[in-house]
């Protein structure tokens, strides 16, 4: 029994190096033998094993710790941090912090005497945190979100090496780009936000986006469409999902990986859930589009972004999002034909996904079915972005622009754009790159240099760069190699001699994530600072997302389904005020810039500088591009990463590539 064995110390959670926590319990280390798991922390994070790790205190020796689970841990002692891997063990002291996944979980060790003093203490000490947990629980979203950024900053500030503080502070210049990234919630959809990265500054964090900021307020119905879906971490990152009444998950996953759908594990739970694999028609595609869909007693809110349903894609990686509010439409605009562009592109590809109906009651509303046709309902008619959609199949005559970057083409083909883009490079932005060739290449780069300049002459063709992670970049980043896992190009794709002329670097200072491998995929048009078009989009650079042009360029086939949205300045030059959620933004359409004459709006970068601006006149809309423009090229050094090579030379964790346990 454990109240005979003499008590060596306790291991207190801590939220970060600085601040104890309230959510996990103190555990107690006595004389012997000890283990540690997931059970044990009562918590659903599978990273923690059941048995994550075993502890052996003696008065003599101290505690020696050993890795059971398969998964690292982190030990830092003097100021220092070790990676201590499976079956590897460690002696800890007072005063010592085990980070039992890295950056998460942590617990400091405090070694103390068997008396009964301390175990009074105990009893005192968790009565208090049980009232601060109590107190902590009721303070709003606003405090908790302010008290993390601040948290995080003090994580940062210890976990980092001093060699990446240039990085990850950058210069005032460039911390001030992003720190004065301010967007009002009347303009938040004329943007898109970087989501927030665990570990970092403050400053780099600023105006990022949680999935609690966007899954938030009185949802009625939720689609979730993703490719991979944690359902234990989703709900343990969002609870307000579980009070929503009926939830749709289009998932693109099947086989071994449909083990993260635990469907049977949560059906007494979530009855009210239905999970839906789109259909494949054409091999090797998936489901890789990232949207939710989230309907409110007053619109519906869209939210396009780049991260899979999962821990490490929410918390440990460059990402992107962008969301729109849009309200009901009104009897009159039911009946009549003038449908926006937006909401035909949204309703063409919500029936390609074929979801099974959900019949539901809405309040105001009353009964209705849940299906493509249904999301006629809403006024998209202010929409600030086009959707750029893939679906699998074979696309001919007038399908033929409707999807992949013949769609994209297609808009571009329609807009004009300032003289200074004529001949302007081009940028591809991803994290997995498909078998590629030359031929399509130059297809590829023909859809993203259409367009005509104001006095109508096309643009002409762009010089494409791809801004691709080294293996350095991944050795160096802020999981170490394992972030190669989710840049998943083999070497056969990558190490193509034709690809050399446009390989350039990851270079994300001003932003704060060079160490934050990019998930993110973007696409753009630029001179300088000043971008034509951006695009934010799921699809990477392959044929198999954005489809390849076959028989005499009279057919396009794609095997996967995609989505993104396309940043136009022709698209910025209205506002709209309306929002599901707030109290403080009046919910209509407001004033149309239509009163000024020839209004215009000009895209930016973060790093664009007003001073050097002649023209006054633009209304300018600053895109947090999470790289630098433009981008260095790769050196005579650089390797691109790929994730079937071998990489003898240790990561920052101590781990080589691939990492055998």
């Amino acid at each position: 029994m454990t109240s005979s064995r003499v008590m060596m110390g306790t291991l207190v959670p801590l939220e970060s190096i600085h601040a104890t926590s309230c959510s996990l319990p103190n555990i107690p280390l006595f004389e012997g033998d000890n283990v540690i798991g997931r059970n044990d922390l009562k918590i659903t994070d599978k990273r923690v094993s059941r048995k994550h790790i075993s502890l052996k205190a003696s008065a003599n020796d101290g505690i020696e710790v050993i890795v059971e689970g398969p998964n690292p841990i982190i030990v830092s002692s003097q100021g220092q941090r070790r990676k201590i891997c499976s079956n590897d063990k460690v002696f800890i002291k007072d005063g010592d912090i085990v980070e039992l996944i890295p950056s998460t979980h942590l617990f400091k060790y405090m070694a103390i005497g068997n008396d009964n003093s301390f175990q009074t203490t105990q009893k005192n000490t968790n009565s208090s945190k049980r009232e601060k947990r109590h107190s902590e629980e009721r303070e709003s979203s606003v405090s908790k979100r302010n008290k993390q950024i601040l948290e995080d900053e003090a994580l940062a500030r210890d976990l980092q090496q001093a060699e990446d503080d240039s990085i990850l502070e950058g210069s005032f210049e460039k911390k001030e780009a992003l720190h004065n990234f301010r967007v009002s919630e009347e303009k938040i959809s004329d943007t898109f936000r970087l989501m927030r990265v665990q570990g970092l500054p403050s400053w780099s964090n600023s105006n990022s986006v949680t999935i609690r900021d966007v899954i938030q307020g009185d949802v009625l119905v939720a689609i979730l469409s993703n490719y991979m879906v944690d359902i234990d971490w989703l709900l343990s990152a969002c609870p307000n999902l579980k009070k929503i009444p009926h939830v749709l998950v289009a998932h693109g996953e099947s086989g071994a990986s449909f083990d993260h759908l635990p469907v049977s594990h949560f059906k007494n739970k979530l009855g009210n859930w239905v999970f839906h694999k789109p259909p494949l028609p054409i091999s090797y595609g998936t489901h890789h589009s990232k949207a939710m869909f989230l309907i409110y007693p007053t619109g519906i809110r869209i939210i396009v972004h780049t991260a899979n349903l999962i821990h490490v894609d929410w918390n440990n990686k460059t990402q992107g999002l962008w969301m729109q509010d849009f309200p009901w439409k009104d009897a009159s605009a039911l009946t009549g034909n003038n449908r926006s562009p937006f909401e035909n592109d949204l309703v063409d590809y919500l029936a390609t996904l074929k979801i099974p109906e959900l019949r539901v009651s809405l309040p105001s509303i009353g009964n209705v079915s849940i299906n493509a046709a249904f999301f006629r309902k809403f006024d998209y008619s202010r929409a600030k972005v086009r959707l750029i959609a893939s679906v699998p199949g074979y696309h001919n005559g007038s399908s033929l622009t409707k999807w992949g970057h013949m769609k994209l083409r297609s808009i571009l083909e329609s807009c004009k754009f300032s003289k200074e883009f004529s001949k302007s490079p081009l940028i591809y932005q991803f994290s997995s790159l498909g078998s590629l060739d030359e031929k399509w290449m130059n297809e590829f780069g023909s859809s993203l240099s259409a367009g005509k300049t104001d006095d109508g002459f096309p643009l002409g063709n762009g010089k494409p760069l791809v801004i691709f992670p080294t293996v350095e970049d991944v050795r160096c980043s802020l999981e170490g190699y394992a972030a190669g896992g989710a840049i998943p190009s083999p070497q056969k794709n990558v190490e193509k001699d034709f690809l050399r002329k446009y390989w350039a670097r990851w270079k994300a200072d001003h932003v704060g994530r060079c160490r934050a491998m990019p998930h993110i995929k973007t696409y753009t048009r630029y001179n300088g600072q000043d971008i034509a078009w951006f695009l934010l989009t799921s699809a990477n650079l392959s044929k198999a997302a954005w489809g390849a042009l076959q028989k005499n360029n009279t057919q396009l086939m794609i095997r996967s389904y995609e989505l993104g949205v396309l940043f136009l300045p022709s698209m910025l030059l209205h506002e709209s005020s309306f929002s599901c959620t707030s109290t403080s933004v009046v919910p209509t359409v407001s004033k149309s810039s239509s009163h000024v004459e020839n209004p215009k709006a000009k895209l930016v970068s973060l790093c664009w500088n007003r001073e050097r601006e002649s023209n006054s006149s633009s209304e300018i809309v600053r895109l947090p591009i999470p790289y630098q423009l433009p981008p260095p090229t790769y050196t005579s050094e650089d390797i691109p990463w790929s994730w079937d090579r071998r990489y003898t030379k240790k990561d920052v964790y101590g781990q080589t590539w691939p990492n055998h346990v």
